[in-house]
């Protein structure tokens, strides 16, 4: 299809890798090590989709690769009319990003002004559910895990600040984009992310192979947060003796799953059980 003839705007074609106006593509594993001055990377389809219909995060551009452009006319139309839309053939998007990028779709998104735990938990509704996260250092996980959050409908995501960043252009793929449309804010210790959760009026669940109660007999209040910690080394002792515990029970022989997994199965609890006090569990 005609872009011009279809009423779509005419992308702005690149064909050179050294294009100023592209930088910020340009060596993109090397520069998510090292951060991108308050910019992130979104790549894929779908993922670009949530950017433009979520609108949580701004963008600064989009490159999308020429061959892929038919089909195309639906995002198109999500992007507004002041980011620019760049298309370079796969030679020269393989030349700025440094590898082949069979995908071809991305954007550069740039970053809100950090949230604070308290300020994220004042503007929740007054019956809300909460994944929140301590050491969670994979970004596959990470990514896993925002997405059961936005499929099992969590209103936010709280991580202290030992977590990897959310906005990982991994993690942001794995997340298929959720981590661009649920809530989140990361800051400060495992301890002050329970006190702020107190705070705020959230009874917490501290979930962990160990727990004291079965998921399946477990509750949810109206406001509660699903506590996980990372994979290994799991929750600090001193926040689970402060909380209390649920497990999932699985063979006997084997007591552990993915914090990814884990995540799915507490959280389709929490959607479907019935409301009552956390308090009530043993």
């Amino acid at each position: 299809m005609n872009n011009a003839s279809s009423g779509l705007r005419q992308p702005i074609r690149i064909d050179d890798p050294a294009d100023p106006r592209i930088a910020a593509y340009r060596d993109i594993r090397e520069r998510d090590l090292v951060g991108r001055q308050g910019r992130f990377v979104a790549e894929g389809k779908v993922v670009l989709n949530v950017l433009f219909t979520a609108r949580r995060f701004e963008a600064e551009s989009v490159l999308l690769l020429e061959n892929r452009l038919a089909g195309m006319e639906s995002l198109l139309e999500l992007i507004p009319e002041e980011v620019p839309v760049y298309v370079a053939s796969a030679p020269v998007i393989d030349a700025i990003a440094g590898f082949h990028m069979h995908r071809g779709i991305l954007a550069i998104g740039m970053r809100s002004e950090e949230e604070t735990h308290a300020g994220l938990l004042s503007a929740l509704p007054e019956e809300a559910l909460v994944v929140a996260l301590m050491g969670i250092a994979n970004h596959d996980n990470m990514g896993a895990i925002f997405r059961n959050a936005a499929a099992f409908g969590a209103d936010a995501v709280l991580l202290d600040g030992t977590c990897c960043d959310p906005l990982y252009r991994k993690a942001i793929r794995v997340s298929v984009g959720a981590a661009l449309k649920v809530p989140f804010a990361r800051q400060g210790s495992a301890d002050e992310l329970v006190s702020t959760l107190t705070d705020n009026g959230f009874e917490i669940v501290a979930l962990t192979p160990a727990g004291k109660t079965e998921i399946a007999d477990a509750a949810r209040s109206r406001r509660m947060a699903l506590l996980l910690g990372s994979e290994g080394e799991g929750l600090p002792r001193n926040v689970l003796e402060r909380l209390k515990t649920v497990r999932i029970g699985m063979a006997e022989d084997f007591d552990s799953l993915n914090v990814a997994a884990a995540s799915a199965i507490a959280l389709h609890h929490m959607r479907h059980c019935d409301r009552r006090s956390v308090n009530q569990l043993p």
